[in-house]
């Protein structure tokens, strides 16, 4: 059993993915010496750095260190990865992110956040629900808390936030004291083969909540009548069969204001600064989850005022108005990192619903080859819901190519007449070339005088790309 107060030497491999560089800052917060490899420089590998942890990008054994005492790895990467092999070999105490999360948690009050989509959200929301309120909690997050820069946070109340990740049966090592299941869409079928199966893993993290625990999950989930905990509450949008859910709601450019209900409880005119109607569900259970905690509605409320989002979930990037009298339209950019084709269906119906009366051209770059295999009618059914579709060439992540399975296959199954497919070269030219300029009529050229709604989405590398627009669009503007 390995023992962490005895450990001064942590090593990563794959340091830069979201799940790993929270743990990282963890052990570099408790004041080891921390070192790490990825494939790529990213911005989050380089705040990395400045924090002080240094980071390489090729598989060098010179630079992997010999004195580490603990090696922390992800699934993610290759099996054949030259340091993953040479430690393996040479007896190395290896652990895997999840497995390290488990025994970080083992003695905490834990509220580990599960589901297909939707996890990283809520658990950020519920970790600055706490800690805006002054409950106070430990977080480990799949995303970056706009509020904090971070994904990782400590606090002396022993109280961890953590996202619960099914990739490889990742969150059946943890131990909830309050559990929550967001959605059981099928996802992952190279590790779990069938929808069932993966519905199974679910199943199977309800039973892990602590005796006198509590689940909550979304109202209508499938074989939601098998989950296990004696304590379950249900939550919805705005479905009143479900134990918790939302009432007269009412939109303002892209803020929303609405009562939530419980039996016995109302918390009237909360206001959420983020867009989308999927968001307005998420926020119900990080307030679920705070009432239940004893936290006071004021400072409830107010917590969920001053939350920024997190970076990549419907996160705005340009937001201008119109200037008729300087001949220039409404400019909206979201970015978002949906890569399944509910998130995506959830991300261009909220855009969309906020802002109705706006040209939405979604640019989305696909992410590995099975899942674009496995739900390429599904995405292509999702895409066709925008006025304009951008493909990008799919991003392989960990898999190598399958035949037949590109981007062009989703092309070919979609029916909205405005596609393409462009590299990320091609992509920057074309947003120089797009005008913007202010139109009367809604119908010209098939540009809403509202304006223009552009949304990037993808969960590969796409987020290189979002500066850059940026830049184009203020420059333009």
């Amino acid at each position: 059993m390995i023992e962490f107060k005895d450990i001064q030497k942590v090593y990563f491999i794959g340091i830069g993915g979201i799940g790993m560089s929270a743990l990282a800052r963890y052990f570099k917060f408790h004041g080891r010496d921390v070192s790490g490899y990825d494939k790529t420089e990213t911005p989050l590998t380089k705040k990395l750095v400045e924090e002080g942890i240094p980071v390489h990008y090729e598989e060098d054994l010179a630079q992997a260190p010999k004195d580490a005492q603990l090696i922390v790895f992800t699934p993610a990467v290759p099996k054949a990865h030259q340091e993953l092999v040479y430690y393996q070999q040479h007896n190395y105490p290896l652990l895997k992110r999840s497995e390290v999360l488990g025994l970080i948690t083992n003695s905490s009050f834990n509220i580990c956040v599960a589901g297909t989509h939707g996890k990283t959200t809520v658990s950020t929301m519920t970790a600055h629900l706490l800690r805006h309120s002054g409950y106070g909690c430990n977080a480990f997050l799949g995303g970056i808390a706009v509020n904090y820069n971070s994904n990782y946070w400590s606090n002396e109340r022993n109280v961890c936030v953590v996202e619960a990740d099914e990739y490889d049966r990742s969150f059946l090592r943890l131990s909830p004291d309050i559990a929550v299941i967001t959605s059981m869409d099928a996802d992952h079928l190279d590790i779990y083969g069938t929808p069932a199966a993966m519905e199974e893993a679910f199943i199977e993290f309800s039973g892990k909540v602590k005796p006198g625990g509590l689940l909550l999950s979304k109202y209508g989930l499938p074989r939601s009548g098998d989950l296990k905990t004696a304590n379950h509450l249900q939550y919805s949008l705005q479905d009143n069969r479900a134990d918790v859910y939302t009432t007269n709601i009412r939109n303002q450019y892209g803020s929303y204001t609405f009562d939530v209900v419980m039996k016995d409880w109302t918390l009237e005119n909360v206001v959420l600064n983020m867009g989308g109607l999927h968001n307005i569900e998420n926020v119900v259970v990080a307030i679920t989850v705070a009432h239940q905690l004893g936290i006071e509605d004021g400072k409830i409320k107010a917590a969920v005022a001053d939350f920024k989002g997190v970076k990549r979930r419907f996160e705005y990037i340009v937001k201008k108005p119109a200037v008729a009298e300087a001949g220039k339209s409404a400019v909206v950019f979201v970015d978002d990192y949906a890569h399944h084709p509910e998130e995506l269906r959830a991300l261009i119906t909220g855009a969309k619903n906020l802002f109705p009366d706006m040209h939405c051209t979604v640019v989305f770059q696909p992410h590995l080859f099975s899942r674009t295999r496995d739900f390429a009618d599904a995405f292509a059914a999702t895409l066709d819901m925008a006025d304009e579709v951008i493909l990008l060439p799919i991003y392989p992540a960990r898999e190598l190519p399958m035949e037949g399975v590109t981007s062009e296959m989703l092309l070919e199954r979609m029916k909205n007449e405005h596609r393409q497919l462009l590299s990320k070269e091609e992509l920057l030219k074309w947003v120089e070339g797009r005008d913007i300029v202010f139109r009367e009529n809604k119908d010209q050229q098939d540009k809403r005088s509202g304006g223009w709604l552009l949304v990037t989405a993808g969960a590969g590398d796409i987020d290189a790309l979002v500066q850059p627009i940026r830049k184009i669009i203020e420059q333009k503007y």
